[in-house]
């Protein structure tokens, strides 16, 4: 579809004369995900995307992993950043409680939610388009910013100034983000791996946006209950302002350590305070029975989203 010298044009062009590689490799069946490489020309849709480098995924405190499958790219016909996702199937268990979800990764699924979110800048947006072997190759808009997780550190001189100052509007953030979930689950949809590093506020905007939608999982009974926990998770963290770990507390604060019990810590990660009222007593009751839906010791679960969000408005009605 292009001859070496258009493609040598369009790369000078797009990235400058001194980075246009010798010889040009292009590749349109990426099955093999690890061959593709820096300098590639992927072509999707008649449209050619020079590959950049790996995108790259730290969680928890553990190093940055690379993700070979997902891509940063250039569009070489307009210039535009994309994270270009190529077709990977992998498949866990996660369990929660007394609970086993399995769960597995859906390129398709993804696919059927970004033309559902198209327009909607609660969500990362892109197209997804058949390569020459029919993998689903989806093209992304590069979204430029901080983790949510990552900007809330930033704010506040402590947990107290925190609270009072910036939590407020950080709730309301989150609740429109929470907003978007539940539009999800009324179409029919599970976000399927909500993590607080899976919300980016955009530099330019200030938005708040879901990325990485290739998640599903098997559901019986509630189909929100893994993206539930997940919300769940997200919110003691807001509420904290970061996780607050027992063995950390013992060390900083013992008094408020021998506060706590099993069933004050977090039902998935056990390391992590749920009961932040007992590490931060100005936190309110209402605002604190939500994050207990969370913990090793609660009886009662949100059933849906629905639910959730009608807890945290209270919460918020209160706070404004």
């Amino acid at each position: 579809m292009f001859s070496d010298n258009e493609l040598k044009d369009m790369i000078a062009r797009q990235v400058g004369p001194e980075r246009v590689p010798a010889r040009i490799r292009v590749i349109s069946d990426t099955s093999d995900f690890y061959r593709v490489d820096y300098d590639d020309v992927v072509i999707l849709g008649e449209k050619p995307y020079l590959i950049r480098h790996n995108e790259r995924e730290g969680r928890f405190g553990i190093e940055e992993q690379q993700k070979f499958w997902v891509k940063r790219a250039v569009d070489l016909i307009d210039g535009s950043v994309k994270v270009v996702k190529l077709t990977f199937h992998e498949s866990f268990v996660a369990k929660v409680g007394g609970l086993s979800f399995e769960c597995y990764r859906s390129p398709k699924k993804e696919a059927r939610i970004l033309q559902l979110v198209r327009g909607d800048q609660r969500f990362m947006q892109g197209v997804s388009i058949l390569d020459t072997a029919g993998n689903i190759v989806r093209i992304l808009d590069y979204i430029q910013g901080k983790t949510l997780s990552d900007s809330v550190l930033l704010l506040g001189r402590d947990h107290e100034d925190y609270f009072y100052n910036y939590f407020p509007k950080v709730l309301g953030e989150f609740i429109e983000l929470a907003r978007a979930i539940k539009f999800l689950h009324d179409n029919g949809e599970k976000h399927g791996d909500i993590r607080r590093d899976h919300i980016i506020k955009e530099k330019n905007t200030g938005l708040c946006r879901w990325i990485d939608f290739d998640f599903n999982y098997l559901h019986k009974e509630n189909m929100a209950g893994y993206d539930l926990f997940g919300l769940g998770n997200v919110i003691v963290y807001l509420a904290g302002r970061g996780d607050v770990i027992s063995r950390d507390l013992k060390e900083k604060d013992p008094e408020a350590y021998q506060k706590l019990s099993a069933e004050d810590l977090n039902i998935i990660f056990s390391s992590r305070v749920v009961n932040l009222q007992k590490v931060y007593p100005y936190i309110s009751d209402d605002l604190n029975r939500i994050l207990l839906h969370f913990s090793s010791g609660a009886n009662v679960f949100y059933e849906n989203t629905g639910e959730f969000l009608q807890d945290l408005q209270m919460v918020q009605n209160r706070l404004s």
